[in-house]
C-alpha cells in the first residue's frame, strides 16, 4: 500500500467538518477561478484579435499584388496594370492561395438631395466573391454587373447613407476627382447598405463596378489596379508574400493587409502584453494560494507530523503526504477551471451575454476563440509551477522535532 498516498486521500476527503477541509476546498475554489481566468483570458482576447483582423481580411483580402513605382510605393490609388497570364500563372501555382481577384479604387465625391460625403470606390468584376462580405451586408443587395458597359449601382456603408440621409434604392450623384481636369459625374443607384463596425472603412469604403473605374480613367479593358488575395490559412500571408517577392517581375509587388493597414494590425497585438499580464497575475495568485494552503495544512497537522516522526516514518514520506495533496487540490482546481472557463465560453457562444460598444472596439459582443494550445499552455503551466513551489512547504516538514511537533498546540 502506498501509505503517503493513502494518508493524503483521507486528509482532502474528509467527510467530517474540519479546519482541513475548509482549507483544501478554498485553495481548490481560488485554483479554479485562476485557471477559468487564464482560460477566458486567452479565448476572449484571441477571439477579439481573430474577429477584428477577419472584417479588413474580408474587405480586402490577405494580400494585395499590384504595379509597384520606387517613387511612390504600393499605392492607395493604383497606378494601371494590364492583366497578366504570366502573373496569374505564377499566383495560381501558389499552393497556399486561394482566391484571386481583380479590383481598382478610386476617390470620390457623393452627393444627395440632403448632403455631401466623401468615399473611396473600390470597383470589383462580375465574378468577385462576396461571400466574404455577406456578414457586412445590412439591408439590400450587392451590385448587379450587366453583360456591357458598367453597373450603376454602389454599395454605401450605413454612415455614408446617414449623412446622407439615403436609403436603399434612392439616386445619388457621384464626383470622381481627377487631376488632369475637372471632376466626372455619374448619377447612382444605391443597391445596399453594408456596415464592418471599424469606423475607417464605414466612413470611407464604398463598393461598385471595376468598369466604371477604368472608364473614369481612360484604362482599357484589360487594365486594373491589381489583384486582391485571399490565402487558404491567414497566417501563411507572410510566408505568400515572401515567395512573391521573389517570383514577381520588377514592376509588380505584394504587400499584406497587415502591412497595409499597419495601425489597425499593432493595435490588435499589444493585446498580447495584455495576456501576459493577466497570465502571470493569475499564475502568481495560484501559486501563492496553494503554497499559502499547505503552510496552513501542514501546521494544523503538525502533530499528525509529530507522531509518525515518531514512529520513524521517513522525512521522504511525511513530505510525500504533503505533495500528494497539493496535487490532488491542483488537479481539481485545473479540471473544474476548465470546466467553469468552457461553460462560460459556450454560454457566450449561444447567448453572447457578453457585450462591447461597437464604436469603441469594432464589435458588439465579445467573440470567443479557444485553442488546443490555450489548455496546454494554462494546464501544463499551472501544474509544474505548482508542482515546483509545493517543495517550499514541504522543507518545514524536515525541520520539525517530533518531541516538540507532538506538544505543539
Amino acid at each position: 500500500m502506498n501509505v503517503p498516498a493513502f494518508i493524503a486521500r483521507r486528509v482532502a476527503f474528509n467527510r467530517e467538518r474540519s479546519f482541513s477541509r475548509f482549507i483544501i476546498r478554498l485553495a481548490i475554489a481560488a485554483t479554479v477561478i485562476s485557471v477559468g481566468a487564464m482560460l477566458l483570458t486567452l479565448a476572449f482576447t484571441n477571439g477579439f484579435q481573430y474577429a477584428i483582423s477577419q472584417k479588413v481580411f474580408n474587405l480586402w483580402g490577405h494580400l494585395r499584388v499590384q504595379h509597384y513605382s520606387p517613387n511612390r510605393g504600393l499605392i492607395s490609388e493604383e497606378a494601371p496594370i494590364e492583366k497578366n497570364d504570366t502573373i496569374l500563372r505564377i499566383l495560381r501555382q501558389d499552393a497556399d492561395i486561394k482566391t484571386i481577384q481583380a479590383y481598382a479604387t478610386k476617390y470620390a465625391v457623393v452627393r444627395s438631395s440632403e448632403s455631401i460625403d466623401y468615399v473611396q470606390l473600390k470597383g470589383v468584376e462580375k465574378d468577385y466573391d462576396f461571400g466574404n462580405l455577406r456578414d457586412f451586408l445590412k439591408a439590400g443587395r450587392w451590385p448587379r454587373f450587366p453583360d456591357s458597359g458598367y453597373s450603376n449601382e454602389i454599395v454605401l456603408s450605413e454612415y455614408t447613407a446617414n449623412q446622407l440621409k439615403i436609403k436603399v434604392g434612392d439616386k445619388v450623384v457621384i464626383y470622381f476627382v481627377r487631376n488632369d481636369g475637372p471632376p466626372r459625374i455619374r448619377p447612382m443607384i444605391v443597391s445596399g447598405l453594408f456596415k464592418t463596425g471599424i469606423e475607417d472603412y464605414d466612413k470611407l469604403i464604398a463598393i461598385g463596378d471595376l468598369r466604371l473605374i477604368q472608364r473614369l480613367n481612360n484604362w482599357n479593358p484589360g487594365q486594373i489596379g491589381g489583384y486582391e488575395i485571399f490565402t487558404r490559412d491567414y497566417r501563411q500571408a507572410d510566408l505568400v508574400n515572401n515567395r512573391l517577392y521573389d517570383q514577381l517581375p520588377k514592376d509588380w509587388g505584394s504587400i499584406t493587409t497587415e502591412e497595409y493597414y499597419p495601425n489597425i494590425f499593432d493595435w490588435l497585438n499589444l493585446q498580447n502584453t495584455t495576456i501576459i499580464i493577466v497570465l502571470i497575475i493569475m499564475i502568481i495568485v495560484a501559486t501563492l494560494n496553494l503554497v499559502t494552503c499547505l503552510i496552513i495544512l501542514v501546521l494544523e497537522r503538525t502533530r499528525m507530523i509529530g507522531i509518525l516522526k515518531a514512529l520513524g516514518t521517513p522525512n521522504i514520506s511525511i513530505q510525500t503526504i504533503f505533495l500528494y495533496q497539493g496535487s490532488i487540490i491542483t488537479l481539481f482546481g485545473i479540471v473544474l477551471g476548465n470546466v467553469f472557463g468552457l461553460g462560460v465560453c459556450w454560454l457566450q457562444i449561444r447567448y453572447g451575454f457578453i457585450t462591447l460598444p461597437e464604436e469603441a472596439y469594432f464589435i458588439s459582443k465579445a467573440v470567443v476563440r479557444l485553442e488546443w494550445w490555450h489548455f496546454a499552455l494554462v494546464d501544463g503551466g499551472t501544474f509544474l509551477i505548482c508542482f515546483l513551489i509545493l517543495m517550499i512547504p514541504t522543507i518545514i516538514v524536515r525541520r520539525m522535532q517530533p518531541v516538540r511537533a507532538i506538544q505543539f498546540r
